[in-house]
């Protein structure tokens, strides 16, 4: 296995097999492999993992990134949540209303709605697995939508912060 200049992870034929060597049960799944082979016929598994065909990018790796956050790996559910409605929601008094309302437009104005999606369905998942985070650092505590999220435990309205020390 090697890592291109984006830090993905490219198996050979020979990783594949290995793996399934050791782990028959193993699952790989949207594996990136220098050369598509039947690993089926080869080892007689019952389920070809689904695999893609790795080839070299011309891409710089600020372009890499761009389209990669037009691709967001994430379920339906959650890349079709209406966010501001949910975080709307969530407000309990006009003061909560109008921070979230400022924020929102923030963070749209920086088209950064599908990394609140995201957050949603990450936080979402480490609740669902019992996964313990932090409770909060540097200035993401500002931002009073990743409170009300679960990124952080910090009320960014109780303690007074300023949304601006977050999105500079």
């Amino acid at each position: 296995m090697r890592t291109d200049i984006y830090g993905q992870q490219i198996y050979t034929e020979n990783d594949l097999c290995e793996i399934y060597m050791r782990d028959p049960n193993k699952k790989l799944e949207n594996v990136l492999v220098d050369r598509i082979i039947s690993i089926s016929d080869m080892l007689e598994l019952e389920n070809q993992p689904k695999t893609n065909l790795y080839t070299e990018s011309n891409l710089s790796v600020s372009e890499f990134d761009k389209d990669l956050q037009s691709k967001w790996l994430m379920p339906d559910n959650y890349k079709t949540l209406d966010i501001a409605k949910y975080l709307l929601d969530l407000c309990s008094s006009d003061a909560e209303l109008q921070r979230v309302g400022q924020e929102l437009m923030l963070f749209q104005e920086r088209n950064m709605f599908n990394l609140l999606r995201y957050l949603k369905y990450l936080v979402d998942t480490m609740r669902k697995h019992n996964i313990v985070w932090g409770v909060g650092r540097g200035s993401s505590v500002s931002s009073f939508v990743l409170f009300l999220i679960g990124v952080h435990r910090i009320n960014s309205l109780y303690y007074d912060l300023s949304i601006d020390e977050f999105l500079k």
